[in-house]
């Protein structure tokens, strides 16, 4: 199978006046493209660290990323943004919609920033928000809407500009438990039906189970 993303020695350092923080620690791993990774790992571990290594968000003190076999320019702005804007979907644990805009307004959002017509963003976001079980949603603000329907908006506009790989923090941290199996398999069915690579971070062995790649870290190393 291609491998869609790996690292070779990663590591991520930060100065603490209580000495050198190792986020992350020599991490070498390769995955391939289809895969639904799961990250796991007690608190501190370099979890959420590692999500934003992989995704551009941030830069790692050493080590290469690669995508598709072609190393991540990781010292280049304008490489990592044009990265995360043609390749990758976000998913957070707080939702992060736009209060003051519909369902349909935020999926929208990130469709703006190619040279597409309105009226194609427009459609894009229903059939989004239809995929998600939200068409008689569209015009609800964040806040009328439910948790769950909130995270339903926050995959639908991940999904928005097709990425190849979804990367996904904590996505049923504010969820109870039967709303947290809603949104697993919501996203299980995106990952075996579209063929998109998710990176889910998860404290919970129960969302873990949900992948088919496991990496488990401690200390910012993995754990084997």
């Amino acid at each position: 199978m291609t491998t869609i993303l790996s690292t070779n020695a990663l590591s991520k350092h930060y100065f603490h006046r209580d000495g050198l923080i190792m986020a992350l620690d020599d991490v070498s791993i390769s995955v391939s493209e289809g895969s639904f990774v799961t990250i796991t790992g007690p608190s501190g571990s370099g979890k959420t660290t590692l999500l934003m290594a992989l995704s551009g968000l941030i830069r790692p003190t050493s080590g290469k990323i690669y995508f598709k076999e072609q190393m991540l320019e990781t010292d280049n702005d304008t490489a990592l943004v044009e990265f995360r804007k043609r390749y990758t979907g976000f998913i957070m644990q707080n939702f992060s919609l736009i209060p003051y805009m519909t369902a349909i307004q935020n999926v929208m959002l990130p469709l703006s920033l190619n040279s597409i017509s309105e009226e194609s963003r427009k459609h894009r976001a229903v059939e989004l928000l239809e995929l998600a079980g939200l068409g008689n949603r569209m015009n609800h603000y964040p806040r009328e809407l439910s948790a769950g329907q909130q995270q339903r908006v926050a995959i639908a506009r991940a999904l928005a500009n097709k990425p190849a790989i979804i990367f996904a923090d904590e996505p049923t941290g504010n969820l109870d438990p039967m709303l947290s199996v809603e949104i697993l398999n919501f996203l299980k069915e995106i990952n075996e039906k579209n063929r998109i690579t998710i990176f889910m971070v998860t404290h919970s062995p129960a969302a873990g189970a949900y992948g088919n790649v496991s990496i488990k870290l401690r200390d910012g190393r993995i754990e084997n």
